[in-house]
């Protein structure tokens, strides 16, 4: 797997316009639940404070959603704080209650595999150096130590049962089918751990996680409390969703993933390029260092000039630099653009080309396939005698180039990269991968 190259850390800030850094993430929509807000503002405009965030790897890379944790996360930091990010290589052996099953176990070698790669995406985000430097832990290392009969002695007696069982995750689970096993409910306490022993090892006092983690989240501050007479913190941001309610970062069960060999640069860029007029905003808000008035100035050129698509545009440049790295998110613009015949398909790079076929309609053939053949095995003519008349009509391209000739094959057409680019029309595009 490949670590995201991340954009320059050096040249992101929080906006000046705000008077804290409260005030700031409250209007980038990144509070959706926490404890109290009075106490919380003054703690995080005072000295700095160390804080955490965990991430279990559950698969071998982290993605959008965690990016928002992450953001989340450098704010913070670069507002003086001090960030813990914590890959959780013994929660990850175990995963978070899902809704409505049971998560499959993997095996510790795997785990622990995985781990590397998410200390590796988290270490792209956040600063290393000067005073309020961030730090890598592992909650195996506290975990595996400890045996069972003390795990229960010491940590179980804070839990009470009726608690546990009013969590939504665990509530949820209940009353499903598939019920839930005793290791899955045990997770909130894991996690409460895991605050505790950073309390305990850096005087941590705040934990950030999505919302739908708010009872583990919780947990945390609640053992702290019993087991140290001591207040902790936590906040809990939106799940982010589309304006028309589908969970955002998924599509058809696919998650955008931040590594590229996942999730490739090219589709990455689309995504947010793709997004929809009345949420590109707050997407800009959460995943931006664009400032207030930047975005207020995007916002009416979204309703005064929507079909440039100016807030998309920078959207996916800004968010795809940032993960990927700009020569990344150039290599994208100039695909997305040779695609459609207006740059030189010849000067994109081979990976960049197949990443961005990948997403097309695509078929394997041999270069002997007649072109009128491929329109139909790509979807992009419904039959032979469709595809003939599309060609008689000068409306089909390989590699940009008009195709003249009813019967002619893909031979003699095909880039050195042994790929190609169908099109029907002006926009309708598909890509041929020769055997």
């Amino acid at each position: 797997m490949s670590a995201p190259a991340s954009g320059n850390l050096s040249s992101q800030a929080n906006d000046a316009s705000f008077p804290d850094v409260w005030e700031e993430i409250v209007w980038r929509g990144l509070v959706h639940v926490s404890t109290n807000v009075d106490e919380l503002k003054s703690l995080l405009a005072g000295p700095p404070i160390t804080y955490y965030c965990g991430f279990d790897p559950t698969a071998p890379s982290l993605h959008l959603g965690n990016l928002v944790q992450l953001l989340l996360m450098r704010r913070l930091q670069l507002a003086g704080h001090k960030p813990l990010g914590l890959v959780g290589g013994s929660t990850g052996l175990i995963g978070d209650p899902r809704p409505t099953a049971e998560r499959t176990l993997n095996d510790a070698a795997t785990v622990a595999e995985w781990v590397g790669y998410l200390q590796a995406q988290v270490s792209k985000f956040l600063g290393f150096d000067g005073d309020n430097a961030a730090r890598l832990v592992n909650n195996l290392d506290w975990t595996a130590p400890l045996s069972a009969i003390d795990f229960l002695r010491d940590i179980g007696k804070h839990f009470r049962v009726g608690t546990m069982l009013k969590k939504d995750a665990v509530s949820a689970r209940l009353n499903s089918d598939a019920g839930i096993s005793y290791t899955e409910f045990s997770y909130q306490v894991l996690q409460g751990m895991d605050f505790l022993e950073l309390y305990r090892s850096y005087d941590c006092v705040l934990q950030t996680g999505g919302s739908d983690q708010w009872g583990n989240l919780t947990s945390g501050t609640d053992l702290i409390h019993k087991a140290e007479s001591a207040s902790a913190h936590a906040i809990g941001t939106p799940l982010i969703t589309n304006s028309d309610g589908t969970k955002f970062g998924k599509s058809e069960g696919n998650a955008i993933w931040l590594d590229p060999a996942m999730t490739s640069p090219y589709a990455f860029y689309q995504f947010w390029l793709n997004t929809d007029d009345s949420d590109v905003i707050e997407r800009l808000k959460i995943f931006t260092f664009l400032t207030r008035q930047q975005i207020d100035e995007l916002a009416v050129a979204v309703l005064a000039e929507p079909f440039k698509r100016e807030a998309q545009k920078k959207l996916a440049w800004d968010v795809t630099s940032l993960v990927h790295g700009e020569a990344a998110a150039a290599a994208a613009i100039a695909a997305a653009g040779a695609l459609f015949g207006q740059g030189e398909l010849s000067a994109l790079d081979d990976a960049t080309l197949e990443s961005a076929l990948r997403e097309l309609p695509n078929t394997t053939s041999p270069a002997s396939t007649p072109i009128a053949q491929l329109l139909v095995d790509t979807g992009l003519s419904p039959s032979l005698g469709a595809a003939r008349r599309s060609i008689a009509e000068g409306g089909v391209y390989v590699n940009n180039e008009r195709v003249d000739d009813e019967a002619a094959v893909l031979e003699g057409s095909v880039l050195p990269s042994r790929m190609a680019v169908l099109r029907r029309g002006k926009k309708t595009l598909a890509g041929v991968f020769v055997e």
